[in-house]
C-alpha cells in the first residue's frame, strides 16, 4: 500500500483532492482534503500525481520493497504560466462600450488607408493612362497598322487599280456635280486635303459613317 501525503513544494500546505493515479495500471484516486491518500501498487509501479497549477511529478515503487507499505511525501512545484496583458477599461453603459468599440483605430489603419487609395478608381484610371501599352496591345496596334494602314498585307500581292477607270468613282463623281458638292466649302477642303500617311480603324469606322 502506498501512502502520503500531497503538499505544496512552496508554502508545504496539503493538497486537497489531488490525482493520484498508475498509468500503466489504470487506476487512480483522489486524495482528501488533508492531501493524505492511499493506494494499492506493486513494486515497480511509476506513480504520477498531478495538480492544477502544478508541475506533474512521478514517483517510482522501489522494486526490492520488503515492507508491505511505503510511506512518502510529494512536494509538488508550482507551474508558473505568464499571460498576455490584459487590459480593463470601465464603461458606464454598453452603448459607450460600443462607440468606443467602433471609433478604436486598428493596428493596420494605415495599410488599410494606403491600400483603400491606392485601388480607387481614380489611381486606376490614372495608372492605366500612365501605363505604357503591353505587349499584347503593341501587338494588336501593329496589327492594325498593317491590316487598316495604306501598306497592308491584302495590298501587297495585288495590282493597283486606278481610279480614274473605277465606274463606281465615276458615279459618285458624276452624283456628286449633279448635288452641288463642288460648290460647297467642306467638300473643296476634303479633295484638297492631303492624305495621312497611316489610317487606323477609328479613321476607316469614321470615314464610312
Amino acid at each position: 500500500m502506498f501512502t502520503g501525503i500531497v503538499t505544496s513544494g512552496k508554502t508545504s500546505e496539503p493538497l486537497p483532492e489531488a490525482y493520484v493515479y498508475i498509468p500503466k495500471a489504470g487506476r487512480g484516486i483522489l486524495s482528501n482534503r488533508m492531501g493524505y491518500f492511499a493506494l494499492p501498487v506493486l513494486p515497480g509501479d511509476s506513480v504520477v500525481f498531478s495538480y492544477v497549477g502544478f508541475k506533474k511529478q512521478y514517483t517510482i515503487i522501489p522494486r526490492r520493497l520488503t515492507e508491505t507499505s511505503f510511506s512518502a511525501v510529494i512536494a509538488m512545484q508550482e507551474d508558473v504560466t505568464t499571460l498576455a496583458e490584459v487590459k480593463v477599461y470601465p464603461y458606464a453603459t454598453e452603448e459607450l462600450f460600443k462607440q468606443a468599440l467602433v471609433n478604436m483605430k486598428l493596428p493596420d489603419e494605415k495599410e488599410r488607408e494606403n491600400l483603400a487609395r491606392n485601388t480607387s478608381a481614380e489611381a486606376m484610371q490614372r495608372l492605366a493612362a500612365m501605363t505604357p501599352m503591353s505587349a499584347a496591345a503593341n501587338y494588336r496596334y501593329f496589327m492594325n497598322q498593317q491590316f487598316f494602314g495604306r501598306d497592308n498585307l491584302i495590298n501587297r500581292s495585288q495590282m493597283t487599280t486606278i481610279p480614274f477607270l473605277n465606274p463606281f468613282a465615276w458615279a459618285n463623281f458624276i452624283q456628286s456635280v449633279k448635288n452641288g458638292d463642288l460648290k460647297k466649302k467642306e467638300y473643296r477642303q476634303e479633295m484638297n486635303a492631303t492624305p495621312r500617311e497611316n489610317l487606323t480603324r477609328d479613321d476607316i469606322i469614321k470615314y464610312k459613317n
